[in-house]
């Protein structure tokens, strides 16, 4: 329980709790193990709980009729989802699959509801994950409609970085947890569209590309890259 106890005290939303009430958190959840590719939920599937990532990394995903897919978010430890059916009770509206081998730990939604009644600053935690949630989907969808794929390749690639950057006077490695289709997936486009942009970006010295890593050389030229062009 000491080590779940730790993990939780990292994540925004219980970070107010007192010690008593992450004591009643450590208790309720659960621990899930997914391999990688396995699906956590599916968008229709009733939603009665949120999750927390102890291990791995979870892509929460749009899918189509046809087989496509359009990548929302790629979540890693500390994060939490799950949170939105919590709130409205209604199904989810996504899918959640493993994109590594990972565990999660699962809070139902009693338990949930509980510490918002109960915690103000942990509802205030919320309401900014939801609203950072609504903003991220907003400028998705700006890029796919009005953003060249060299663009939005571009910024998916500095928010990648920004993750594990801590500073920008040296090289940063992404070190890819996902395929270049998936990668396409996050910027709306196919592999052989992503693989023909990173070819270019690494012909201009701007990134480095080695066996699953990607190092940006040229932090000032990719931000450059990340301007959409006025016409």
């Amino acid at each position: 329980m000491d080590l779940t106890h730790d993990l939780l005290r990292t994540i925004p939303l219980f970070r107010s709790l007192d010690t008593a009430s992450l004591d009643r958190i450590a208790d309720a959840v659960k621990p899930v193990d997914l391999k990688q590719g396995e699906a956590l939920f599916r968008k229709g599937d009733e939603g009665n709980e949120m999750y927390i990532i102890k291990e791995g990394a979870i892509k929460i995903v749009l899918p189509s009729s046809v087989g496509e897919e359009i990548i929302l978010a790629v979540l890693r430890e500390p994060s939490f989802f799950g949170t939105m059916s919590m709130f409205d009770g209604q199904s989810r509206s996504a899918d959640a699959v493993a994109m590594t081998a990972s565990r999660l730990l699962v809070l139902e939604r009693d338990a949930f509801i509980h510490i918002l009644q109960e915690d103000e600053h942990a509802l205030r935690t919320l309401l900014c994950d939801l609203s950072s949630m609504i903003r991220k989907t907003d400028d998705l969808l700006e890029g796919l409609c009005f953003f060249s794929i060299s663009t939005r390749l571009a910024k998916c690639l500095l928010e990648l970085a920004e993750k594990v950057s801590d500073g920008r006077d040296k090289p940063v490695e992404i070190d890819l947890t996902f395929t270049q289709k998936e990668l396409g997936e996050m910027v709306g486009a196919t592999r052989e569209s992503v693989n023909r942009e990173l070819k270019k970006l690494r012909e201009e010295g701007i990134i480095q590309l080695n066996r699953g890593v990607i190092t940006i050389s040229d932090w000032e030229s990719l931000e450059e890259l990340a301007v959409p062009m006025d016409f």
